[in-house]
């Protein structure tokens, strides 16, 4: 009973990961949804689902994300509206200024990218972008992974777990602090891992949870980053540990036992 306690007791903020635009186009891409004609009440659907998860989860999402979805939502309303019997000149499609804002922000996003990934060689001197031929033996690129992506392999893993476990409560007592440690451990040595093989000695969905919320704090203490190579694509976790990390963790663990 403890584990689930301390799951819903801790709250993970997320200024490290993005915002509601990026959610809204993860959604868009993952449902192959044409951006010029979005489905607006499907979309919203999803859209609600990932934020329930996340509140499942006890993480403290921006405003940002609760005006989209009311924007969502009066655009649905809007849609829904029946037809003038009285043959009327049509208005303004209530997407358009949606649609107009997601492509900004896909071209703002795009834009970013391509700096972040061109090496620096100097204050404000980047190099050359790379032939064709160099990319090929370069191999992929990874590249940060977003919440949704995070959000969505999480869900994955947990439509995974048997029906039976759904409920059950762990034995294992571990809370977040100490299952940062033990993941540490595991990334240690380690250039990358599979996201999902974090989850491997998991049994219940309260040691999914705290497993994930671990996760995310550890990425928002710099002690890890979450890559792929591309969205809907299998994320890996990089560790960016070092003994002065783990000493650091360990002291804060214990200064919590020994003060309470």
């Amino acid at each position: 009973m403890e584990v689930v306690k301390d799951a819903e007791d801790y709250k993970v903020h997320l200024e490290a990961f993005e915002g509601p635009m990026d959610l809204l186009l993860y959604l868009i891409k993952k449902e192959d949804i044409d951006i010029y004609d979005i489905p607006v009440a499907n979309l919203l659907g999803e859209y609600l689902e990932y934020l329930s998860l996340a509140r499942e989860l006890n993480i403290d999402l921006a405003g940002e994300f609760v005006e989209l979805a009311s924007e969502l939502t009066f655009i649905k309303s809007k849609m829904l509206l029946p037809e003038p019997e009285v043959e009327e000149e049509e208005g303004p499609d209530p997407r358009v200024d949606l649609v107009a804002r997601l492509l900004e922000y896909q071209r703002f996003k795009a834009a970013g990218q391509s700096l972040v990934q061109r090496p620096m060689l100097g204050r404000d001197v980047f190099r050359r972008p790379a032939t064709e031929e160099e990319n090929d033996r370069e191999g992929e690129t990874l590249m940060q992974a977003d919440l949704a992506s995070l959000l969505n392999a999480f869900q994955d893993l947990l439509k995974r777990l048997p029906s039976d476990k759904v409920h059950e409560i762990s034995d294992k007592g571990l809370g977040v602090a100490e299952k940062m440690l033990e993941l540490m451990e595991v990334l240690r040595g380690t250039e990358q891992i599979a996201f999902e093989d974090l989850f491997k000695k998991d049994v219940t969905r309260s040691d999914f949870v705290v497993t994930f919320l671990s996760i995310l704090q550890m990425v928002k203490q710099g002690l890890v980053k979450i890559l792929q190579e591309r969205i809907l694509h299998k994320l890996y976790i990089c560790p960016l540990i070092t003994e002065n990390s783990k000493t650091v963790m360990e002291d804060g663990d214990h200064g919590e036992k020994n003060g309470s």
